[in-house]
C-alpha cells in the first residue's frame, strides 16, 4: 500500500507542476486513474482529498477542490500564460449583441435587450454593457411589471474585481444583474467570484472570450431577483426610453 501511495502522490505532484492555474481534485482523480490504471480509484481518492495536509510543503488548495504547487502560490501574474493573438483581435464590443440575444433567446430572461455600454449614463458608476427589460406578454393570465436586466461583460481576466463592483452598482436599477467573465480564468478568480456571486445576487455567466462567432455562454449562477430603486430607476431608463421601450 506504501508503494502505492508513493506513486499516487508522485504522480499528482508531477501534474501539479505541470499546470500552474492548478488542477480541480475530480480531474487530478481521473489522470491519476489513466495514468496508473491498476490502481482502484477508491484508494486514489482516498490519498488525494487531503494531499494538502500530507504534503503541506507541497500542496496546497488555492480555494474549494482546487489543488495547486505551492510554487505558484502568490504568483498568479507571473505564471499567466500570454494572451494569444486571437484574443487581442476580439474587442469585448462584439459580445455585447450576442448576449443580448442570449439574454432573450435562450436566458428568456428578456423580452427585449440591447448593447449599450460606453458611458451612455454618464456617470461614475458605471454603464451596463447590455440592458434589457422582461414585460408580461399579452396572454399571460397574472401581469407583472416590466423588470430591468443589467450585464457586465469581460473579455479579460484582470479586471474582475472592478467588473464585478460595477454589477453591484447595477442593482439600484436593475432587477437582475449579470456578470459575465471568460472561462480561461484563473480557477482561483472564478471560484471567489462564484462565490460573490450567490452572496450578492448576481447571476454568473462563463463563455469563450476569443470566439466572437460562437462564445458559447454557459451559465453558472442565476440572478436574483430583487426591487430597485425606482428613483435610480427613472433616472437611467430616460436615458434610453426609445431604445428598450419602443
Amino acid at each position: 500500500m506504501s508503494n502505492k501511495k508513493e506513486q499516487i502522490i508522485s504522480k499528482v505532484i508531477e501534474l501539479l507542476k505541470q499546470n500552474p492555474q492548478g488542477v480541480r481534485y475530480s480531474e487530478i482523480v481521473r489522470r491519476v486513474k489513466e495514468l496508473l490504471p491498476e490502481i482502484p480509484v477508491n484508494t486514489i481518492r482516498g490519498i488525494v482529498w487531503d494531499l494538502d495536509v500530507q504534503k503541506s510543503n507541497e500542496v496546497y488548495k488555492a480555494e474549494r477542490g482546487l489543488f495547486r504547487h505551492v510554487s505558484f502560490r502568490g504568483k498568479d501574474k507571473i505564471v499567466k500564460q500570454p494572451i494569444q493573438s486571437e484574443k487581442r483581435t476580439v474587442k469585448e464590443e462584439d459580445f455585447y449583441e450576442l448576449f443580448a440575444d442570449y439574454l432573450v433567446g435562450e436566458l428568456e430572461d428578456c423580452t427585449k435587450a440591447i448593447p449599450l455600454g460606453g458611458n451612455r449614463f454618464k456617470d461614475k458608476w458605471g454603464t451596463p454593457d447590455v440592458i434589457g427589460t422582461n414585460k408580461s406578454n399579452r396572454s399571460d393570465i397574472i401581469q407583472h411589471e416590466p423588470e430591468i436586466v443589467s450585464a457586465e461583460i469581460k473579455i479579460d481576466d484582470f479586471g474582475l474585481i472592478t467588473a464585478f463592483g460595477q454589477a453591484c452598482a447595477y442593482k439600484s436599477f436593475s432587477h437582475k444583474v449579470y456578470i459575465v467573465i471568460p472561462k480561461s480564468a484563473f480557477e482561483e478568480d472564478k471560484s471567489r467570484i462564484e462565490s460573490l456571486s450567490l452572496i450578492f445576487g448576481i447571476g454568473l455567466i462563463f463563455f469563450d472570450a476569443t470566439n466572437k462567432e460562437n462564445p458559447n455562454f454557459e451559465i453558472r449562477v442565476r440572478p436574483l431577483k430583487q426591487e430597485p430603486d425606482s428613483f435610480y430607476v427613472n433616472k437611467y431608463m430616460k436615458l434610453i426610453e426609445n431604445e428598450l421601450f419602443s
